[in-house]
C-alpha cells in the first residue's frame, strides 16, 4: 500500500506540469499585452521596452517557459506584474477561503444525495422515487450561476436570513468561536448552490447502484434471513455501491474547483475566483499561472484520495 501511495504521489508531479504547460502556452499566446494593460495605453515606446525588459516579457515564448519553471522549483512563483508583490503572499490569504468552500459542498453533497439516493432504491418505482429522480434532474439542468441568483434574491434579500456577500460580516469582532459562526453564517449560500448540483449527481448513482445489487445472489441470501428491505439496503446493498460513486465524485472534484469560482464571485466570497478574474483582465500571467498550477495540485490530490478510499469501502478491492 505505500508503494502504491508513493507511486501515484510521484504521478501528481507530471500532472501538474503538463497542466501548467499547458497553460502558460494558452495565456502567453492570449490576445492582449499585460505591459499595455498595466499602462492603461497611456506609455510611449521606451516605457513599453522598459517594462517588456524589466518582466523579460522580450525574450522568447521557450526562455520564459524555461526560466518560469526554474523558479518554480526554488519555490518562487513570481511576482505580480499589477501590484508587484510575490505571487504566493496574493494567494496564501485565499486558498482556506476556497477550500472552505468547495471541502464543504462536497461532504454536504455526498451527505445529502446518499440519503435521498438511498431512500429512493427502498421505495424504488414510488412516489419517493420518482420525486427524487424529477427533482434530481431539474437540480443538475439548472445552471449554478442561476440557482446562485434565486437562493440570493429569496433567502439574502427577500427574507433576509443570511448575508448576501463576504465572508464575515463587516466590523465584526468576536471571540474564535463567534467568529467561526458568523463564517458559517456566511458560508450557507454559497456552499448550498455547489451542494445542491453534486448531490443530484450522487442521488442518481446511488440509486442505481443500489438498485443493481437488489437482484444479487448476496441480497437474496440477506432477504432469507429475515431482514428488511431498510435493512438490506443499508447493511448490504448501499456499501456495494459506493465504490461507482466514489469515483464519480472524484471525477467531479474539478468541476466543484470551477464551479467555486462562478459561485465566489455572485456571493463575493474572498477565495480565489476573485483573483483569478482580477489577473485575467488585467493579463497578470504570474498570478493566474500560480492559481491555476494549485487548483490542478489539488485535483490531482483529492482524486488520490478517491482511489485510496476504496480499500476502507471495498474489501475486495486489491492494489497491485
Amino acid at each position: 500500500m505505500s508503494r502504491y501511495i508513493l507511486r501515484r504521489l510521484i504521478q501528481v508531479v507530471p500532472t501538474v506540469f503538463g497542466v501548467t504547460l499547458i497553460t502558460f502556452v494558452l495565456v502567453h499566446l492570449a490576445p492582449g499585452d499585460p505591459v499595455e494593460v498595466l499602462a492603461s495605453g497611456n506609455g510611449d515606446a521606451a516605457y513599453y521596452q522598459f517594462m517588456r525588459a524589466k518582466y523579460r516579457l522580450d525574450e522568447s515564448l521557450l526562455t520564459q517557459l524555461w526560466t518560469y519553471f526554474a523558479n518554480v522549483l526554488r519555490g518562487d512563483f513570481g511576482t505580480s506584474y499589477l501590484t508587484g508583490e510575490s505571487v504566493v503572499r496574493m494567494i496564501m490569504p485565499r486558498i482556506g477561503s476556497t477550500l472552505l468552500l468547495a471541502v464543504s459542498s462536497i461532504v454536504v453533497s455526498t451527505l445529502v444525495g446518499l440519503t435521498f439516493g438511498t431512500l429512493a432504491a427502498w421505495r424504488v418505482n414510488r412516489l419517493l422515487d420518482r420525486a427524487v429522480l424529477r427533482l434530481s434532474v431539474f437540480v443538475a439542468a439548472a445552471p449554478s450561476f442561476w440557482i446562485a441568483q434565486v437562493m440570493l434574491l429569496v433567502f439574502a434579500l427577500r427574507l433576509g436570513i443570511f448575508p448576501t456577500d463576504g465572508r464575515n460580516s463587516p466590523g465584526f469582532e468576536g471571540t474564535v468561536l463567534a467568529m467561526a459562526i458568523d463564517t458559517l453564517w456566511h458560508l450557507v449560500l454559497p456552499m448550498s448552490v455547489l451542494a445542491i448540483q453534486e448531490s443530484s449527481t450522487v442521488a442518481r448513482l446511488t440509486r442505481t447502484g443500489i438498485v443493481d445489487q437488489l437482484g444479487d445472489d448476496h441480497i437474496r441470501l440477506a432477504r432469507a434471513k429475515g431482514l428488511g428491505d431498510l435493512q438490506v439496503v443499508l447493511r448490504h446493498a448501499l456499501r456495494r455501491s459506493l465504490t461507482s460513486v466514489i469515483t464519480v465524485i472524484g471525477g467531479r472534484i474539478g468541476h466543484v474547483f470551477s464551479g467555486a469560482v462562478v459561485v465566489e464571485l455572485i456571493f463575493g466570497w474572498p477565495g480565489l475566483g476573485q483573483l483569478i478574474l482580477s489577473s485575467s483582465q488585467s493579463r497578470d500571467t504570474p498570478v493566474l499561472l500560480g492559481v491555476l498550477m494549485l487548483i490542478a495540485a489539488a485535483v490531482v490530490l483529492m482524486n488520490l484520495l478517491t482511489d485510496l478510499s476504496y480499500m476502507i469501502i471495498d474489501p475486495r478491492v486489491r492494489l497491485k
